[in-house]
């Protein structure tokens, strides 16, 4: 499963989002540190959810790191 399809799946299920969109700006970073050559290094999310109602954006921003993170660590 590609990165891009695995945000966009689990966000939708810890979210419930009204809308999201999963944005691969990787080809921006070509040759940048972080870039891997996979063509998913780099991802932009726009994502509208009741979930972070009364959430400031530093938590918000961690609540979406912690979705990504388990993919993120298979490298």
């Amino acid at each position: 499963m590609s990165i891009a399809d695995y945000l966009e799946e689990n966000l939708s299920k810890e979210f419930s989002p009204e809308s999201l969109e999963v944005i691969n700006e990787s080809h921006l970073h070509a040759g940048h540190a972080g870039d891997n050559g996979t063509g998913e290094s780099h991802f932009r999310i726009r994502i509208v959810s009741a979930a972070f109602a009364g959430m400031g954006r530093l938590d918000r921003h961690r609540a979406i790191n912690a979705v990504a993170q388990p993919k993120l660590d298979e490298g």
